[in-house]
C-alpha cells in the first residue's frame, strides 16, 4: 500500500493522494448535466479517519462500489473545489477498493469540506497579467 494521506492534511491543491477512510454516510444520487451536454450521476458520501472527515464525490458506477460502514482505500485520488468547498474525488487514473484495515475512532469534529477556499489559479493569473502589463511601460 502506498503512503497514506490523513484527511486533515488534504488541501485544495492535493493530487495523487492515497486515503484510508470509513464511509460514514452515503447520499442519494443526483443527475448533473455537464458543460459537454452529458448527463452524469453524482453521489456524495461523507468519509472519515481518525483526523477528520471530508465529502467524497462518487461518479456514476463508483457509488455502487461502497456502502456505509465500510473501510475504503482511495488510490490516486485528488481534491476539487465545489463552490469553494473541498471534495475528494477518484478520477480515471485512480481507484476505490474495500479494505480489511482497521481505523481508530473517527474524528467527526473536523469537517474538511466545511471551510470555504478561494480558487488559487484565478488570483495568480490576475497578478501575472498585472505584473507583465506594468513591466512593459
Amino acid at each position: 500500500m502506498e503512503e497514506l494521506t490523513k484527511i486533515k492534511d488534504l488541501n485544495p491543491n492535493a493530487k495523487r493522494v492515497n486515503v484510508l477512510a470509513k464511509v460514514l454516510h452515503k447520499g442519494e444520487p443526483k443527475e448533473i448535466n455537464t458543460k459537454y451536454g452529458e448527463t452524469k450521476h453524482v453521489t456524495e458520501a461523507v468519509v472519515g479517519d481518525e483526523t477528520g472527515t471530508i465529502i467524497m464525490s462518487l461518479w456514476n458506477e463508483q457509488a455502487d462500489m461502497i456502502e456505509e460502514g465500510e473501510i475504503i482505500y482511495v488510490d490516486n485520488g485528488y481534491i476539487s473545489l465545489v463552490r469553494g468547498h473541498m471534495r475528494l474525488n477518484v478520477g480515471k487514473y485512480g481507484s476505490i477498493k474495500k479494505s480489511e484495515e482497521e481505523l481508530g475512532e473517527i474524528n467527526e469534529e473536523l469537517d474538511m469540506s466545511a471551510e470555504e477556499h478561494e480558487r488559487q489559479y484565478n488570483r495568480r493569473y490576475n497578478n501575472y497579467r498585472k505584473r507583465s502589463y506594468n513591466n512593459r511601460w
